[in-house]
C-alpha cells in the first residue's frame, strides 16, 4: 500500500504488521490498538494520528514528522525514529525500549512513565522535555541534548 491514503480512516486494532505504508497519508486517521509490527512507515504523512495502545515493534519511522501524534502506551519496541521530530507528540507510558531515536527531536513532551530502556538517544534534542519516572537504563544518551528538561 505504499502511497496509499488512509487520511482520517478508522483502522482501530487493524493489523498492518510488515506492510509497506512508504509515503502514505495517514493524517488524522484513527490506528489506536493497531498492529504495525515491522512496517515500513517511511516518508508517511501522520499528523494528528492517533496511535494510542498500538504496537510498532521494529517499525521504520526514520525522518517522519510525528508532529502531535497520539503513542501514548504504545509499544515502539526496537523501533527506528532517526531523526524523527516527535514535537507535540503525547509518548507517555508508551516502551521505547532499544529503539534507535538517533538525532530525534523531543523537545516540550510527556515522556513520563516512558521505557526508553538501552534505547540510542545519541543526538536527540530532549529540550524542556517531562521525563518523571522515565526509565533510562542503558540508555546511549551521547550528545543528547536536556536542557531544562524535567529529570524528577
Amino acid at each position: 500500500m505504499p502511497r496509499a491514503s488512509l487520511r482520517g480512516a478508522r483502522l482501530v486494532g487493524a493489523d498492518l504488521s510488515g506492510a509497506n505504508l512508504r509515503g502514505a497519508d495517514l493524517t488524522g486517521a484513527d490506528l489506536s490498538r493497531a498492529q504495525l509490527r515491522g512496517a515500513d512507515l517511511r516518508e508517511v504523512a501522520i499528523e494528528g494520528a492517533s496511535l494510542v495502545g498500538a504496537t510498532l515493534d521494529g517499525a521504520n519511522l526514520s525522518g517522519v514528522p510525528l508532529k502531535d501524534v497520539s503513542l501514548e502506551g504504545a509499544s515502539l519496541r526496537e523501533a527506528r525514529l532517526t531523526r524523527s521530530d516527535l514535537q507535540g507528540s503525547q509518548l507517555a507510558r508508551a516502551d521505547l525500549t532499544n529503539a534507535d531515536l538517533t538525532g530525534a527531536v523531543l523537545r516540550d513532551i510527556d515522556l513520563t512513565t516512558t521505557r526508553l530502556q538501552q534505547a540510542t538517544l545519541t543526538e536527540a534534542d530532549l529540550s524542556r522535555a517531562t521525563m518523571r519516572e522515565t526509565d533510562l537504563r542503558g540508555a546511549i544518551k551521547r550528545d543528547a541534548r536536556l536542557y531544562l528538561a524535567d529529570l524528577a
